[in-house]
């Protein structure tokens, strides 16, 4: 069966092949994966410091304050296409410039604010500076690794990092220096690494667009299908993700009311929870580069439903524990699609299909900020946890489904001796099917058990590559078949695994 949770294509006609490009140096990696930490950080400074914030511009309840952060993650979805785009196009180290120095500027903007207003149309500002990370820097982390899963799993744990920093950080600066100021400290050392960035990282020798390919590209139709079926998942992912990193603040402190009411030790046991379950990541990661990746993410994704559901009658400790659990197998399912787009989009335009899925999923997940207050005020947080379950369930619903073409017609083999111009294509055709059969036999390195039906000396020759690259245990079966709907190959499948 075809490992990926979605949906992938590949042609033949690769083109030239690129150059081996070197790792990033260790200072480069270090700046980008502290990149990913301050993207999650300056955005939930305020969501962490709401309940302070609300109380100095007169506001009665927190809650009536949170949709004012509506625009910030709005943008946050809705900019990473142009910033995709321009990653891809223009380049990602001039967009990485723009992303330190754009945040640290906003962040500064957001402390002088005066009014609500002003503060959502900083955060807002904040938001599109933010967006350029995620379709950005992450291809650039990526595009020289052969682990993309344990890369971005450390990656992962650095972004989740900044969520606990800015819990506990935040806390503690609102609570002996004023929220102003937790916007200006994480302002000031932003733009302090945009100058070592700019400094230390050397400017790329062409746009990612402009070089040469590094594997095949997909068919239009099929890359459209799997940006939808990421997008759909991720979306669901990024709904949960919003929910409880926005709204974990004010849900500790309700639930830990019996334990402590000092901000600060609240945020400290969020930082607590944030920093236990980011490592998460690190084992997601590894695990995505030896492990199919549907069986393991639906594991991650469903198993967060029971967790959500008996967090909602805990409190005290024993909810601090639950919220432990079930922030791990949040943080868990993030690295998914990162790797499916890695292993299946080239370099070339990694940031533009990124930007896209990004757009859409974080553009609707922002509805779970503007909801979040209203939600909570009329139902309680017992019903956000159980709302989040449900989601949980949604996005377990994933396609399975890898679809390679060859890009050949029907070919009439010339016999040897006939003419060099028949020879010559004749070589072409059977380069051009040996790629093929390559790739389909590397489609299947995540298979445990492999069916394999079809016509003639196509089944055949599978059969022979799949054992010669000591996959023959894998083999269940080889049978003869004549053309084949998806659904007929699908059904077929589940009688012969009884699925």
């Amino acid at each position: 069966m075809t490992p990926p949770a979605t949906t992938a294509a590949a042609s033949l006609d690769a083109g030239p092949v690129a150059p081996a490009l070197a790792a990033h140096p260790p200072l480069t990696t270090f700046l980008l994966n502290v990149a990913h930490a301050i993207d999650h950080l300056v955005l939930l400074i305020f969501a962490t410091a709401v309940g302070t914030i609300a109380v100095d511009f007169g506001f009665a309840r927190w809650e009536d304050l949170m949709p004012y952060a509506t625009g910030a993650f709005l943008l946050f979805g809705l900019g990473s296409v142009p910033a995709g785009r321009l990653g891809d196009q223009w380049g990602r180290r001039a967009m990485m410039i723009v992303f330190f120095f754009g945040i640290g500027a906003s962040c500064l903007l957001a402390a002088v604010t005066q009014s609500a207003w002003q503060l959502a149309a900083a955060l807002t500002v904040m938001g599109a500076f933010a967006s350029i990370y995620h379709p950005v820097g992450i291809p650039m982390l990526v595009q020289h690794t052969t682990r993309p899963g344990a890369v971005i799993g450390v990656n992962g744990l650095t972004g989740n990092l900044g969520i606990a920093a800015a819990a506990v950080m935040t806390g503690l600066l609102v609570k002996y220096f004023g929220w102003r100021v937790a916007f200006v400290v994480p302002g000031l050392i932003t733009i302090a690494l945009g100058i070592l960035f700019w400094r230390v990282v050397a400017p790329e020798h062409a746009p990612p667009s402009k070089r040469a390919p590094k594997q095949s590209d997909l068919p239009r139709s099929e890359l459209v299908r799997a940006v939808l079926i990421l997008t759909i998942t991720s979306t669901c992912g990024s709904l949960v993700f919003n929910f409880t990193t926005n709204g974990n603040g004010e849900l500790m402190s309700d639930r830990l009311r019996a334990i402590t009411a000092d901000p600060a030790v609240v945020g400290a046991l969020l930082g607590i929870v944030y920093v236990v379950a980011s490592f998460a990541q690190l084992i997601v990661g590894r695990a995505i580069d030896r492990f199919p990746l549907k069986r393991l993410f639906l594991f991650i994704v469903l198993t967060q439903i029971p967790l959500f559901l008996l967090a909602m009658y805990l409190t005290g400790w024993a909810f601090f524990a639950a919220a432990i659990a079930f922030m791990a197998f949040v943080f868990g399912a993030i690295p998914f699609t990162d790797a499916v787009i890695v292993r299946y989009v080239d370099d070339r335009m990694r940031s533009r299909v990124a930007g896209v899925r990004l757009a859409i999923a974080f553009g609707v997940s922002s509805l779970a900020v503007w909801l979040l207050g209203p939600l909570v005020k009329a139902n309680g947080f017992a019903f956000l946890l159980g709302l989040m379950a449900v989601i949980a369930a949604v996005s377990g619903e994933t396609e399975d489904l890898t679809r390679i073409l060859s890009g050949l017609e029907k070919h009439v083999r010339f016999s040897a001796g006939e003419g060099g111009a028949e020879d010559s294509r004749d070589k072409r055709f059977e380069g051009h099917l040996q790629q093929y059969y390559d790739k389909v036999v590397a489609s299947l390195r995540d298979a445990r058990y492999v069916l394999i039906l079809g016509p003639g000396e196509a089944k055949n020759e599978v059969e022979k590559r799949l054992r010669d690259a000591g996959r023959g245990k894998s083999i269940v079966g080889v049978e003869t078949s004549d053309k084949m709907t998806d659904l007929q190959i699908a059904a077929t499948a589940r009688r012969r695994f009884r699925l």
